[in-house]
Parts: structure tokens; sequence; C-alpha cells
């Protein structure tokens, strides 16, 4: 898998059939940190995430290596939240045919009125053909956080463009791993807190082992490949065992 790095230090990598990584590092009080986005590159390319709006020029360069930015068609989000979406205005001023792509209810309390054009809002189990590719959207209210939280699967790969799930630490992960990344995004998890305390955590979580992906996109830190059923039953158990009373 080759890597282009640009003068920013942002990177970009194929972690699936034309589905790009790019990952920008950046430096936070006890540590570094990456932000990352998912371009699918296909008739109807698809951009999730925008990253930060101060991140806008780095992202959008990365974005003009593999297409023009002009031709994207959709920019998609799993919640309304400055990472997920800061950009987001921006991407839709460089690509006059696109749309934002949420959820329901993430277009009903923010996008619809944030957006500088209206959102393209996918129902719960909602298919959406990119061309080769096809993402179905999944509704996760407060997974980890957020009600109108969502997340993408690609189905043509078997890709869970999966948000905030595994967040992990630092700057220099590899952009795509088939190590463990429970353990240090559970590291991660315990020491910000930054999961609700919804009593849905395992029934959704056991949804999205059904749909048993093979590569998790996750937002910050490394890209995961392997058995995402099995990883995402032992998160639920983690999430469970630590929010029981004891």
């Amino acid at each position: 898998m080759a890597t282009l790095s640009l003068s920013s230090g942002t990177t970009i990598d194929e972690i699936a059939d034309r589905i790009y990584r790019i990952s920008t590092p950046v430096d936070i009080p006890g540590g570094g940190f990456s932000f990352n986005q998912y371009l699918i590159d296909d008739d109807a390319p698809l951009l999730f995430h925008t990253g930060l709006r101060k991140l806008f020029p780095v992202v959008s360069e990365a974005v003009g290596r593999i297409l023009p930015i002009g031709s994207l068609r959709y920019i998609g989000f799993s919640h309304f939240e400055a990472d997920e979406c800061g950009a987001l205005n921006d991407f839709l001023a460089a690509a006059p045919h696109a749309e934002p792509l949420c959820g329901q209810v993430a277009a009903m309390v923010s996008v619809g009125d944030f957006a500088d054009r209206p959102p393209r809002a996918l129902q719960d189990d909602e298919t959406l053909s990119l061309g080769r590719h096809q993402v179905r959207w999944l509704d996760t209210p407060h997974l980890p956080h957020a009600w109108e939280c969502g997340f993408l699967l690609e189905t043509a790969t078997a890709t869970l463009l999966c948000g905030d799930l595994f967040t992990q630490g630092g700057s220099t992960n590899p952009a795509l791993t088939e190590s463990d990344i429970l353990e240090p995004s559970e590291a991660f998890r315990r020491q910000m807190d930054y999961f609700s305390h919804t009593r849905n955590a395992r029934a959704m979580l056991e949804r999205l082992a059904a749909l048993q992906p093979k590569t998790l996109a996750c937002m910050h830190g490394s890209a995961w490949r392997g058995d995402g059923a099995t990883l995402l039953r032992a998160l639920a158990d983690s999430v469970e065992r630590d929010q029981a009373p004891h």
C-alpha cells in the first residue's frame, strides 16, 4: 500500500478498493492526534467527514490529488461536530453539485439550517448507489455520542465508516493495521469519557457486527482490517463491563 504525503503532513492511502484514507496529524495537549476523512472514488464520489474548518486547505488539496474536487457528489458525516463537518460549506462551495449526506435526525436538528444547500437525509437502513460502490446508512443514536449519530457501510468492500468508534490517540499510526486497536482505543475512551451511557449500546454494536465488516474506517487513528464482527462484539463487552454497577 503506497502512501502519498503532502507538505502539511497529511497522508493519503487506499485502504479498500478506491476508498482512500486522508489523515492529518495534529498536536494536542498530552500528545498527538489525527483527523481522518474517507473518500470513495466512484461515479458519484463521496467524502465522509470534512475535517475541521481550518483544515479545509489541506484536506481539499488531498482530495484534489485523487479526483477533481468539483466532482464530489456527497459530503457525508456521522454526526454534527466540528471535526465531522466543520468544513462542510467550504466543500459545498468548491463542489457545485455536492449534497450534504446525513441521517434524518441530523438534517432536522442541525444540517438543514447550517448547510448552504439542503441535505440528502437518509433513513435508517437506506442504501445509496455511488456507481460500483453502495453505501448503507445505519442509525446509531448516542453511539458513541450525539442523538443524530449514524454510520455508513460500503457494501461492495464491507467497509464500515465507523466515525468515532475505536478512536486511537497518536499522530503516527499506520494507515491500515491488522493489529489490536481495541486496547488502545478503550484506554483513550476511559481517559476522555466520550461515550454516552446509552443502554442500547450492546444492541447497536450487535447490529453492526451482524453486517460482518472487513474494514473499519476509523476517524481517529488507524483504519483496521480483519474480523470486524468479533472486534465490535469485544467493544460491546468492554463498554458493558464499564457501565455495569459496581
